[in-house]
């Protein structure tokens, strides 16, 4: 179940790709900063994922008008999510939950990814979308269980409104 609205963040350490090569995004070094909004998305190279990032990538001013930090989060190797944004000009910063750890503390792992056309993948993770504020406690929380749908980027924006 994922973790709900006044519940501390949990802390985190991942790889990501920066200018420069490998780097590590360590979640609480940058609370406190700016509100964080953190999006799950289940794989690089699939049509909705790619679709709401560049979508975001384009609207990326809204978000830091907002007084938002804004990454995501997939469980794809980093040098994959970096040839991802290169072919598709995402330009969020992408960090890799390769592992799952983000996924499971969050509580928004798939058991088993579509099923239905014989994806087992399982800790594969639900697009889902949370704000965490200056404190450090998620402010929004959402989970969907459709890989095929968005979150509610009108509900994002006016509860980052509320924290700005």
């Amino acid at each position: 179940m994922a973790l709900t609205v006044g519940t501390t963040a949990p802390d985190f350490t991942v790889t990501t790709l920066g200018a420069n090569g490998p780097e590590l995004f360590k979640l609480s070094e940058h609370v406190g900063q700016s509100n964080i909004l953190l999006l799950f998305v289940p794989m690089a190279f699939t049509g909705v994922c790619t679709t709401e990032f560049c979508e975001l990538s384009k609207s990326i001013n809204e978000y830091t008008a907002l007084n938002a930090k804004v990454v995501g989060i997939s469980g794809d190797n980093p040098f994959a999510q970096k040839a991802w944004a290169d072919k598709e000009g995402i330009t969020l910063q992408l960090l890799s939950d390769y592992d799952h750890k983000i996924t499971t503390a969050y509580g928004v792992a798939y058991d088993s990814f579509l099923p239905a056309k014989n994806l087992i993948m399982g800790g594969v993770p639900k697009r889902s979308a949370f704000i965490i504020d200056k404190a450090g406690v998620i402010q929004y929380a959402e989970a969907l269980e459709s890989p095929g749908d968005l979150p509610d980027f009108a509900a994002i924006k006016a509860k980052l409104a509320e924290l700005a």
